[in-house]
């Protein structure tokens, strides 16, 4: 849109003149007669910054207006047809995915600094009964001299605001029916918000792409097994290489056709609670912008992964299948520091305005409990014990009493500098326990959602132990350490509490991993069985159909809405199918039929971690205690409306660089 602009010498006495009684009366005689109020409305565009692109920004703007976050990723779901939003978005990022912030970040063509930005873009419009033809000479002034341009009333104006100042605009609205001034101030907040903690934080489990599946079968050792141990499993689309045990091919093939992350090496997806808790601060305030910065990443625990570096679960995706691979990540309160000292040295009052947290899981050795749940057979049990894979509730119980409080006790003295020694801005967001269905009942457990693998079985004891240990231990040990209750010391009580978000918990007691619907996918009922037999067994017939259902597997969809909000291990291998590159290269088998990655192939992407869904869900709990902390529900002031008084104008003169503008 063009504009006209003009430099206008509008002095205090004008405004205090617009302000003053001496129009009251002529304001309500226009009111009076049908011109009624009018208003400026405004709002930030594209105001979750992490997005390139206003058109991500809006998809989710508009399918959120007046829906939960988890209702709004249903009917996200539905339109990309289980698919996933996230699929393209992921491209379109402000943070590479290799984890690094673009500086400065070009968004909607515009180059901004993403941690330490100068102005913001707004529009704003005149609502109300606006007169049919009415003319609105518009006037904006952030302190450095107003600057004007008229356009139809009915017409929206865009512009961008310098942060730090408030910037005051006013509309001269002309129309046959008469003259009216009506004005506000803009002031925009753009809130900094990092999210740590581990795979649940970072949205394991959901990887941004889904890796595609094909309808030919994939071959895997079993351990220790002879030459006819063997099982199928469905191969990924587009792969070339051998697919028979005895045709072994290099990963470097294999991986081409892998799931994609918005950060590889810590499994960090756009579909995260943190990620969607800011998303959503963002579409529900339109006068604030939301600066994230998401450092949480799967497999951390306090020690290694907060405090210290942490092992890389998957290597960057290269054309070629090779890309590179670090093999660590650092740690996360380091990176945080980094970040919040390079916007403190551009912006001296910029400051940390929240943390999304989750830790704990993998301090008392969760991923183990999963194994020793679902790893059922005597070798893989032998093999997994020896390796330390395994760990039995006694080993979570004596971490969570010996090692947790002090990590706890460490994380808090770290935490405090960076959100000025107010940890009430630390928002911990619990876990929920993954094994309930049926109003609150344990899963019964068996093979069901878990026959991916010949060795997987749920069994029923000792994932009823789990499951009393998760709901009755871990979890209220969580909320304790939070808010320095139940007989955890803390140094300062009232200043050390974190805000505790545990809100979601009752609804995942309906939707953990074996919760099944009569309206969950079609693919989900006819092809992933009650009784755990959802693939066939004889290696001739599977290497071209692996699937009793005789379905292909491509049609299964990681993001429709379904009963569990847990991903059990065949969603696991449907969904992300994951060989961690990260690891070593001694601990490289050099055959991607191995059996060790058949194996973890079924449970690094996410196997007992919530999907989609279930991360909504955690949102919603998160959103209002976020909002809470930041006080984002404060009143706002009233929009100022008065009856036109004359502008004296100055002549023309060059616009200086950088001043506000409107177009």
């Amino acid at each position: 849109m063009a504009g006209i602009f003009s430099t206008l010498m509008l002095s205090a006495a004008l405004i205090a003149g617009a302000l003053s009684g001496a129009f009251t009366s002529a304001a309500q005689a226009q009111t009076a007669g049908g011109y009624g109020p009018l208003q400026i409305s405004w709002e930030v565009r594209n105001r979750f910054r992490l997005f390139r692109e206003e058109r991500d920004f809006l998809l989710h703007a508009e399918t959120g207006r007046g829906r939960s976050v988890l209702a709004s990723e249903q009917a996200l779901a539905i339109q990309s047809d289980g698919r996933g939003w996230a699929r393209n978005t992921v491209n379109r990022l402000c943070i590479d995915l290799a984890g690094r912030v673009s500086e400065p970040c070009t968004r909607d063509n515009v180059k901004e600094s993403y941690l330490t930005p100068i102005d913001h873009p707004v529009v704003i419009r005149l609502t109300g009964p606006v007169p049919v033809g009415a003319t609105c000479a518009w006037t904006v002034d952030d302190g450095d001299g107003p600057q004007t341009s008229a356009f139809d009333c009915a017409e929206p104006v865009n512009l961008r605001v310098r942060y730090g100042r408030t910037t005051v605009v006013t509309a001269d609205v002309s129309s046959s029916e008469g003259s009216q001034r009506v004005f506000t101030e803009i002031a925009v907040r753009d809130i900094f918000i990092a999210g740590l903690g581990d795979s649940i934080a970072s949205g394991e489990g959901n990887p941004d792409r889904p890796v595609a599946l094909a309808d030919e079968g994939f071959c895997f050792r079993s351990y220790l097994g002879t030459a006819a141990a063997q099982y199928y499993r469905p191969s990924r689309a587009g792969y070339k290489g051998g697919r028979a045990c005895e045709a072994p091919d290099s990963l470097a093939v294999w991986q081409r056709q892998s799931a994609l992350w918005f950060n590889p090496a810590c499994h960090r997806s756009l579909y995260s609670y943190q990620t969607r808790t800011a998303l959503a601060l963002a579409i529900r305030y339109p006068h604030i912008a939301v600066t994230y910065l998401p450092l949480a990443c799967t497999g951390a625990t306090i020690a290694d992964g907060l405090f210290g570096s942490q092992r890389a679960r998957d290597c960057l995706p290269s054309k070629s299948g090779s890309g590179a691979c670090q093999g660590t990540v650092n740690g996360q309160l380091a990176e945080l520091r980094e970040a919040v000292g390079a916007a403190k040295r551009r912006q001296a009052d910029r400051q940390l305005d929240l943390v999304l947290l989750s830790i704990g899981a993998n301090d008392i050795y969760f991923s183990g409990l999963v194994a020793d749940v679902i790893v059922d057979t005597a070798t893989e049990r032998t093999l997994f014990r020896r390796s330390g894979v395994m760990a039995s509730v006694d080993d979570a119980r004596s971490a969570m009493a010996r090692d947790l409080p002090q990590g706890f006790a460490k994380l808090r003295e770290a935490l405090k500098p960076l959100v000025g020694g107010d940890l009430s801005r630390v928002v911990y967001t619990a876990y929920a326990n993954p094994t309930l269905a049926n109003g609150g009942a344990p899963c019964p457990g068996g093979r069901a959602g878990f026959d991916i693998h010949p060795s997987f079985n749920a069994q029923p004891q000792r994932l009823a132990a789990v499951s009393s240990f998760v709901e009755n231990e871990f979890l209220p040990q969580l909320r304790a350490l939070a808010l320095c209750e139940g007989g955890i010391l803390c140094r300062n009580p009232r200043a050390d509490r974190m805000t505790f978000v545990d809100g979601h918990q009752m609804a995942f007691a309906n939707h953990g991993f074996c919760a099944r619907a009569e309206n969950d996918p079609e693919f989900d009922r006819q092809c992933f069985s009650a009784r755990g037999d959802s693939f066939d067994s004889d290696i001739v017939t599977a290497a071209s159909q692996p699937m009793l259902c005789g379905r292909s597997a491509g049609e299964y969809r990681a993001y429709l809405p379904r009963a569990r909000w847990i991903r059990d291990a065949n969603d696991s291998y449907f969904a992300a199918m994951t060989y961690p590159q990260g690891l070593p290269t001694s601990q490289q088998p050099s055959d991607i039929h191995d059996a060790t990655w058949g194996v973890l192939s079924a449970v690094y992407g996410g196997a007992v971690h919530p999907s989609a869904e279930g991360h909504a869900a955690m949102a919603d709990a998160a959103v209002p205690a976020a909002a809470a902390v930041l006080q984002l529900d404060a009143a706002v002031p009233e929009v100022t409306s008065q009856p036109a008084a004359p502008i004296p104008v100055a002549p023309d003169v060059p616009r200086p660089p950088g001043r506000t503008g409107l177009n």
